[in-house]
């Protein structure tokens, strides 16, 4: 039996071992545990306190994404509970994140309070999104379409880059790895009088490794660039202004497996976003935020050319009220969205989206209470309304119970409506959602189980030619028959699970892992959705030695499906990662790390070879 069988063998029991002794709360792997003081804004879109959250929330900080020593975003979500990722080869192959097992266009994503969406495929584009840019990630599992509209029902990934703060703090670094993989990366962050300023630049590229050796055994590399940067202004004690830009590129080798053979397909991708906001403390009760912000999502594949770009144009008015533990907020937000492709006609390339959200939340003598309340009128769809209602409670100083049920929904791409195998009558995707967790903490030692069940209506699939299409799509000039079938509302889905985590200190070695068994299914087929899991987990272990921060991790995934009718198979695996990091001099960090160290062979999509064992060493000094 191959290597990799017998990691998966040993690491899912030993996962699970980990996760039911009384151990952690959910935070990243292998993270330090949060203090009582940290606040995230991603559950409710206002500040609120870790230890009130009725959401299920896991914080990664800059300190967790670079020990880990991944070099896209994908992989760090990877790591962290109820999140699986799905890869076509290599850094620059279509990502997938699969929140609780949802589709990757079910998880609204926000780069320093900004949407990024493709209108074209659904969804973030995950590869173009820099990891070296990230200072911090907040995770929201299950539906927050009474908080976000639109897109938010599997989840919410909130993403924010560096901010200053104290004296000017400039850095650099150098790394390099397998595959012929460098990264070049400089900034400085700081504040001075009632400024603060952030900037920061990374170049990255590699030679990479055949994706698709039987096909074209060339190497697929990358060249990735990016740049971000923000700025903060104190008018006085009570108004504040930020602006954020982000500019990312990434040039990346792909093996097409329609195309011709021996070509050197590439796809050219772009993400920009920027954001003004105002905060204003009109009394010591209630603030407000105005913002606007844009992004732009650009894909452009060549030699054979295809471009599609995505413009998303934002604006937020949003009100907090807060009193003796009280808070009431009212929003008004509008979205823009525009889409631009060969294969969609102009006059239907947009929509509008305008909202209405109300929230109201409580914390006090150990009782939790969130309400949220959201409408929105599309411009194509009329009129969407969702719901939301949390309730925690702590049985005792360590143990904590929460519920939560909400409803969500997705409008249709404009790609879905308007290309030529779309259908304009698409109706929205919609989902009911049930929560329910118990926590445990003490001091190092601390405990988490949620269950879920999150039921999907209206499914969009895309469906083959079997005279299910509407008459004018094969009318369309732009249609191939040869490729036949259209976009359709004709499946519903149930994601449902349970998510163990865990943490435990064992002498000087902290121990933490989750476990995910799940059930992602299509309602009218019966069959698991395509590469998912029904078991997937995460075992770490970590110390200190002589100075050097050391680290070991597994990460294992179950057999999953590569296909809708549950026919082609890709296999479970386990990888293997171990770290070590020491300041080495004064300002001077070195980071080395081995990644799938037993070079295990594995598939996240068929036909798609994945990365072997691979070396990587960073060293930084940063003052």
């Amino acid at each position: 039996m191959k290597l990799y069988f017998l990691y998966a063998r040993i690491a899912v029991p030993v996962v699970a071992l980990v996760c039911v002794l009384p151990t952690s709360a959910q935070t990243a792997t292998p993270a330090p545990m949060a203090t009582l003081a940290e606040v995230v804004v991603t559950a409710t879109r206002v500040l609120q306190p870790l230890t009130d959250l009725v959401a299920d929330v896991t914080i990664v900080d800059r300190s967790q994404i670079e020990r880990s020593g991944a070099t896209g975003l994908g992989d760090v979500l990877a790591r962290l509970p109820g999140i699986e990722m799905g890869r076509n080869g290599g850094i620059g192959g279509i990502t997938s994140v699969y929140v609780r097992g949802a589709e990757t266009r079910f998880t609204a994503v926000f780069i320093d309070g900004v949407r990024v969406d493709s209108q074209g495929t659904g969804g973030a584009s995950w590869d173009v999104i820099p990891l070296s840019q990230v200072d911090r990630i907040e995770v929201l599992r299950g539906p927050a379409g009474a908080v976000y509209g639109s897109d938010a029902m599997g989840g919410v990934i909130q993403i924010f880059t560096r901010k200053g703060e104290g004296p000017a703090s400039p850095y650099v670094g150098l790394s390099l790895g397998t595959y012929g993989t460098t990264k070049a990366e400089a900034g400085v962050s700081g504040s001075q009088g009632s400024w603060d300023y952030a900037l920061s630049l990374v170049r990255q590229e590699s030679k990479g490794f055949s994706v698709m050796p039987y096909r074209n055994p060339d190497d697929d590399g990358y060249t990735s660039e990016s740049l971000a940067a923000r700025v903060g202004l104190e008018l006085n004690a009570s108004h504040r202004l930020d602006l954020s830009v982000l500019s990312s590129q990434l040039n990346a080798q792909y093996d097409s497996q329609f195309g011709a053979i021996n070509v050197d397909d590439r796809t050219v991708k772009k993400l920009q976003t920027s954001a003004l906001s105002w905060r204003a403390q009109w009394s010591a009760d209630y603030s407000s935020t105005v913002s606007v912000n844009r992004s732009q999502d650009r894909y452009e594949t060549l030699p054979s050319p295809d471009l599609t770009v995505t413009n998303m144009t934002g604006y937020l008015f949003q009100n907090e009220y807060r009193r003796q533990g009280h808070v009431l907020t009212w929003t008004l937000e509008r979205r823009d969205n525009e889409l631009s492709n060969s294969e969609t006609t102009p006059r239907d390339s947009s929509h509008v989206q305008n909202a209405l959200a109300l929230g109201y939340g409580w914390s006090g003598s150990g009782h939790s209470v969130q309400m949220n309340l959201r409408h929105d009128l599309d411009s194509v769809f009329g009129p969407q309304t969702t719901g939301a209602l949390g309730y925690g409670y702590a049985l005792s100083p360590n143990w904590r119970i929460k519920a939560a049920a909400g409803t969500a929904f997705r409008a249709p791409t404009l790609y879905q409506r308007f290309s030529p195998y779309g259908a304009a009558d698409l109706l929205p995707e919609t989902s009911r959602n049930l929560d329910l967790g118990l926590n445990y903490a003490e001091g190092p030692r601390a405990f988490g189980l949620t269950l879920y069940q999150n039921n999907v209506s209206n499914l969009i699939q895309y469906e083959g030619s079997k005279g299910t299409c509407p008459t004018n799509v094969p009318s369309d000039p732009r249609y191939d028959p040869d490729f036949g079938g259209c976009y359709a509302n004709t499946a519903k889905a149930r994601y449902q699970g349970m998510t163990l985590t865990g943490r435990y200190l064992i002498g000087n070695v902290t121990v933490s892992g989750s476990l995910d068994l799940q059930d992602p299914r299509d309602s009218v087929s019966g069959n698991l959705l395509p590469r998912r899991a029904q078991q997937h987990g995460k075992l770490a272990a970590e110390t200190r030695v002589q100075g050097w921060a050391v680290g070991a991790e597994v990460q294992a995934s179950g057999l999953r499906y590569n296909d809708a009718g549950n026919i082609t198979e890709l296999p479970g695996y386990a990888l293997l990662g171990l770290r070590a990091e020491s300041q080495v001099a004064k300002n001077w960090t070195l980071l080395v790390r081995l990644d799938n160290a037993t070079d295990a062979k594995y598939e996240l999509a068929q036909g798609y070879a994945s990365a072997g064992r691979s070396l990587y060493a960073g060293l930084t000094w940063a003052r």
